[in-house]
């Protein structure tokens, strides 16, 4: 009877996950609201014990949250809008550079016979980095080929602080109303298994917190020592888009090669910065995301990286950004799970003995 609910549980729980899967493309907006509710409840808990109504809370930390993503923007994109047009009037000097420096040296070296269409490439870049006169025609341009996947991305990009503001204000009354369908007998340990993903989930987020700063900090001194101006602010940043999977690198790392491109007017300098940035990407993957990070929610190495690869495979962008939280969720609940198994008739029931071969005397047998 008690393996008949244990393999029930299995099948609920099986159930959920591939109606999860099922509605992964819709599920974004509300995943993201849920994870931010649950970072920012604390806020408006404090806020509310100050005797400030739960809306009104709920609104401020709102709005905070927001001020700060249109600070961190208007950080980012005066950068890379400068950066652009220095690049614009710096790239046909570069290609000239590369084509009577670098295309010798390669020659001398290895015996391979380059050959670059300066003219093409001139027209490639001048085509590719327009003046800002001609960016909102490109814009419009770019909606009318994707327009359905850039309203469906702004649509959902919209409900993400509608859904946050909800679960925000309702956030007791939805954990109250989920208590309160706890079947009464295992109440107890429901919430002994809650309280137990709550410590985890808190150290993780301690442990990605520490990440972003080991990492900026990697950066900004990494870049500084090569002489990139600019060396804090590009590395401050890239070290904060780690937090983002694939996306986060991908624009911090083009931001640094990018200030590289105009100011080195040789190949070492170039060289350094991608040195650098080479090694951070590995130094985060497989040294100090799984140790500040998968230490803090017990899980191995070996096992964070899997799971980056496993969510990412099965769920995508948002897969990777909630692989470390789900699965440190997921252990406790199998440790939980490898209790009642050792507990269980299946683990504690004695194996039948092997028939003994009968001894002679000098205790070998017949």
């Amino acid at each position: 009877m008690a393996n008949g609910r244990v393999w029930a549980w299995l099948a609920i729980a099986f159930a959920g996950v591939a109606l999860l899967y099922v509605l992964s493309p819709i599920l974004a907006p509300f995943l993201a609201g849920a994870i931010l509710a649950y970072i920012l409840n604390p806020l408006v808990g404090r806020l509310a014990a100050k005797r400030v109504p739960r809306s009104l809370a709920a609104g401020i930390v709102l709005l905070l949250g927001i001020a700060a993503m249109v600070v961190v923007l208007l950080l980012i994109v005066p950068l890379f809008v400068r950066e652009g047009r220095m690049l614009s009037e710096r790239l046909p000097d570069f290609l000239n550079w590369l084509n009577l420096h670098a295309v010798p040296w390669i020659r001398e070296r290895t015996g391979v016979e380059l050959s670059l269409d300066i003219a093409s490439l001139r027209q490639w870049a001048g085509e590719a980095l327009q003046t800002k006169d001609d960016l909102l025609p490109r814009l419009l341009d770019s909606a009318k080929i994707g327009g359905l996947a850039l309203l469906g991305f702004l649509a959902n990009l919209l409900l993400v602080p509608v859904v946050l503001f909800y679960l925000l204000r309702d956030w007791n009354v939805v954990i109250s109303r989920i208590d309160g369908m706890l079947p009464r007998r295992m109440h107890a340990k429901i919430l002994q298994i809650a309280r137990e993903i709550d410590a985890v989930l808190a150290e993780f987020l301690r442990g990605q917190l520490t990440v972003i700063l080991a990492m900026s900090a990697y950066y900004a001194l990494g870049l500084w020592f090569t002489g990139l101006e600019f060396a804090l602010p590009v590395g401050l940043i890239t070290g904060l888009l780690t937090i983002v999977p694939y996306a986060g690198p991908v624009l911090g790392y083009t931001l640094a090669v990018i200030t590289a491109l105009l100011q080195f007017d040789t190949p070492t300098g170039i060289l350094l910065v991608a040195l650098v940035l080479a090694a951070g990407q590995m130094l985060e993957s497989l040294v100090v995301t799984p140790l500040l990070v998968g230490e803090r929610i017990g899980l191995h190495p070996v096992a964070v990286i899997f799971a980056l690869l496993a969510f990412g495979q099965l769920f995508g962008f948002f897969g990777v950004l909630l692989a470390l939280p789900a699965s440190a969720a997921l252990l406790v609940g199998l440790r939980h799970l490898r209790l009642v198994y050792l507990r269980s008739p299946l683990f504690l029931e004695d194996t039948p003995a092997a028939p003994q071969a009968a001894e002679d005397g000098d205790g070998e047998p017949r």
